[in-house]
């Protein structure tokens, strides 16, 4: 069984998001879907607008029959992906920051394959937030 893994706020759960799980369940069998943790972000951006909470955006996704495993994680390091058991990480494209590049890093390191998912052209959680301002 191939274990695949992405990362995420998954908050204004959108056609993108479930585009995104679909893509990645191309590339194995087992999608655990790592949603981050609201009370960290709001540690390093006090101003952010997060509109679920971690435990609602973790019921959502978990709903999603496309989805095995959710798990709730604060950051993109070492020892979260140390504790992920996970043969595959599915990046966005748009996962380009240096926590990101680290996590890559870290795959090719230790044996871990990296795939690149393609944004859903028009659809991000950027312009849902503005478009209900």
């Amino acid at each position: 069984m191939i274990k695949l893994l992405t990362f995420g706020v998954f908050d204004y759960f959108h056609l993108g998001h479930l585009r995104l799980f679909k893509n990645c369940k191309k590339n194995g069998d087992y999608l655990i879907v790592a949603v981050q943790n609201g009370d960290y972000i709001l540690k390093f951006k006090p101003n952010a607008k997060i509109f679920y909470t971690t435990d609602q955006r973790v019921e959502m996704i978990e709903a999603l029959k496309i989805v095995d495993q959710v798990i709730v994680y604060n950051s993109i390091d070492e020892a979260t992906l140390n504790a992920i058991d996970f043969d595959v990480l599915c990046l966005g494209e748009d996962h380009v920051s240096e926590r990101f590049i680290k996590a890559e890093q870290w795959c090719n390191e230790h044996g871990k394959t990296v795939v690149r998912m393609k944004r859903t052209p028009g659809i991000s959680s950027t312009d849902i937030k503005e478009n209900i301002k």
